[in-house]
């Protein structure tokens, strides 16, 4: 995210592609980062973009110190995030798409091409946990959020509903629909971390 240096000066940023904001370009197949080199890696709106999930993990996991986290922020297809995303986001939620948890043998990772998903994180850090090959990591936390505030800006497309009068009972709302957090989630946050 791009402000996270605002909290993190000391954060490492990257993407796939360059930019001028960013510390480096990176492959999440392929990091350039030595074995047992960093204490955490956080993925803000990448996971979706993962069409080996697997791949990616096991790359994450090798750059990562022993008990190393992994911080994962998602969509999540909760009612809102389902309604929201599936009928007003140009990338697919992909509920019923098959994951391809590991490349073919043949498969080059240096250029994956474009790939989105929202739904797979949802679907392999909730619903369907157990059918992923997990073991090199320790899942600390699952959490969902509705997000009303997030989905209600209108991203960078609009209209903006969450300008004054209406941000009060956008809040209200949100409180309100965290009573029921995995039903209502628009967004969800996964921690890991390296066994």
């Amino acid at each position: 995210m791009g402000s996270v240096k605002d909290v993190l000066p000391e954060v490492i940023t990257s993407d796939l592609f360059p930019n001028p904001w960013l510390d480096r370009t990176e492959n999440v197949y392929s990091l350039t980062f030595p074995d047992k080199s960093l204490a955490a890696v956080i993925l803000f709106d990448v996971f979706h973009h993962l069409q080996y999930p697997g791949a990616a993990l096991t790359e994450i996991a090798r750059v990562l110190k022993s008990e190393g986290r992994l911080i994962i922020f998602e969509p999540a297809a909760g009612l809102l995030g389902r309604l929201a995303l599936g009928l007003f986001h140009h990338e697919p939620l992909g509920l019923k798409e098959p994951i391809s948890w590991l490349p073919a043998a043949s498969v080059s990772l240096e250029n994956t091409g474009y790939y989105a998903a929202q739904g797979n994180a949802w679907r392999i850090f909730g619903s369907q946990h157990s059918k992923w090959d997990l073991s090199a990591w320790r899942v600390v936390e699952v959490a969902y959020f509705p997000a009303m505030e997030w989905l209600l800006t209108g991203g960078f497309r609009g209209p903006d509903f969450c300008r004054q009068p209406f941000l009060f009972f956008v809040r209200l709302a949100d409180r309100i629909l965290r009573f029921f957090p995995r039903f209502f989630a628009s967004r969800m946050l996964v921690v890991l971390e390296k066994r």
